[in-house]
């Protein structure tokens, strides 16, 4: 879907008069295209040197899930310095930054998450990521793998553009900066979940939020969304098979939980291929690590397997957790062997509240720079987002920065050690969640979703 340059009245009045009539189109009709905003397109290049500069500073200093103080510290002076409300260490480093529009209004909110991965990066870049870090107990190279560098630099500098048009808006913006998307360490709690338990939703409480993702996926100058369930669920699962040691030359004197293991291995993936309605959603099982033993000769007590769940329906998600017990317990039994499960309850589906996603496809059509609006596939990477949509209706859409030129089908994945960002994307990002926000709040707020 192409995107036009177009014209739009400065004065407060006519946009407010302009948006409202617009939304009434939109609430009765389908999608229209929206008109773009140079005030926002003027700030943005204003300040696209050091939205640049803030994202390389991010990138070489990058920090694990609840240890992101350099960066959560850099976000807290800036929104401090814009003359924000500022709160700070909610889920251990999180900060939120309040702007009170020069209007009565809605509530909206804007996300960044703010941890690296430990990946140790191979870009060969100027400002390449060389920080350290012990992550399971090992030490491990430090890189902003998932693009969350851009992620933040994006929501420092829209926050700067939109406290810079106050007066013009009427409502208010939650700027949302979050730890530990990737997972908090082990024994830990952080992310979405505890930032909302820590009441990053309290006292005031967004009508709608909205997330942007970079990824290498889709070349730079592409945003895509989707409607309705978007990313998977992630639960993490751990099953135990517990026989009786023998020796290796003796296999029927003991219960071997090798070749139990390995049956239940293969079993799962029948549940996925032939016991849900494949229909309805798509679902994946997948064992990541198996761990029995430490000789060649000898039968061990219990193999330990590990592995991911992903789905797209709470329902479908509740039953694949239940078949799993099933199967693990019952191919176990069958062999006088016995299967501890262990299912944890980890990321839900991300929804896109499909209310809210047709009324501001006109806003993502009319996003300077963006060439393609492409409706995207499901994926089955998970986000914490789903936390936040969870409890307010929300959008989340993915912005392209593979470069012109280079297959985003070969580029490097995210969470891969060459995971690149094209910088041109970087504004582009910006004018994307600016655009959100104002036509959000210049519509009246919406009581959409839950």
């Amino acid at each position: 879907m192409s995107v036009g340059p177009g014209g739009r009245s400065t004065t407060a009045q006519i946009r407010a008069v302009f948006a409202a009539v617009l939304w009434l189109m939109i609430s009765g009709a389908g999608a229209q295209a929206a008109v773009p905003r140079p005030d926002v397109d003027a700030a943005v290049s204003a300040i696209q040197a050091r939205l640049i500069a803030w994202r390389r500073d991010i990138h070489a200093n990058p920090e694990l899930g609840n240890r992101e103080t350099r960066t959560a510290d850099l976000v807290a002076r800036h929104l401090t310095g814009l003359g924000l409300e500022v709160r700070a260490g909610i889920a251990h480093t999180g900060v939120i930054g309040v702007l009170q529009g020069g209007q009565p209004g809605p509530v909206v909110a804007l996300r960044a998450d703010m941890d690296a991965l430990p990946v140790t990066e191979a870009t060969g870049l100027p400002f390449a990521s060389t920080v350290r870090a012990i992550y399971n107990g090992q030490e491990t190279g430090v890189m902003h793998a998932c693009g969350h560098d851009a992620h933040v630099a994006i929501l420092m500098a829209a926050a700067e553009v939109l406290t810079g048009l106050k007066e013009q808006i009427a409502g208010t913006v939650l700027f949302v900066f979050q730890p530990a998307e990737e997972g908090p360490p082990p024994g830990e709690r952080g992310g979405a979940e505890l930032m909302l338990e820590e009441g990053a939703f309290r006292p005031l409480r967004p009508e709608a939020i909205f997330g942007l993702h970079v990824t290498s996926s889709q070349a730079t100058g592409t945003l895509a969304y989707r409607s309705g369930p978007a990313m998977a669920s992630a639960d993490r699962f751990e099953i135990v098979v517990r026989g009786r040691q023998t020796h290796g030359s003796r296999p029927w004197s003991g219960v071997d939980p090798v070749t139990v293991a390995s049956q239940i291995v293969l079993a799962l993936q029948t549940i996925s291929s032939r016991q849900v309605d494949v229909t309805r959603a798509p679902s994946v099982i997948s064992v990541g690590s198996i761990h029995g033993g430490i000789r060649n000769n000898i039968i061990p007590e219990s193999v330990e397997l590990i592995g991911t769940i992903r789905t797209f329906s709470e329902p479908m998600r509740r039953d694949i957790h239940r078949r799993i017990e099933q199967t693990a317990r019952s191919i176990a039994a069958s062999a006088g062997a016995e299967a501890e499960i262990e299912i944890g309850q980890g990321v839900p589906v991300t929804v896109n509240d499909p209310e809210l996603t047709r009324r501001m496809l006109p806003t993502l059509e009319a996003v300077p720079g963006v060439s393609r609006l492409l409706e995207s596939t499901l994926v089955t990477g998970a986000e914490d987002f789903s936390f936040f949509a969870n409890e307010v209706p929300g959008l989340y859409v993915f912005l392209g920065v593979t470069p012109y030129g280079q297959n985003p089908a070969t580029a490097p994945a995210n969470h891969s050690p060459g995971f690149f960002v094209d910088e041109s994307a970087l504004p582009i990002g910006v004018k994307t969640m600016s655009y959100l926000a104002l036509d959000f709040l210049a519509s009246g707020g919406t009581a959409v979703g839950r």
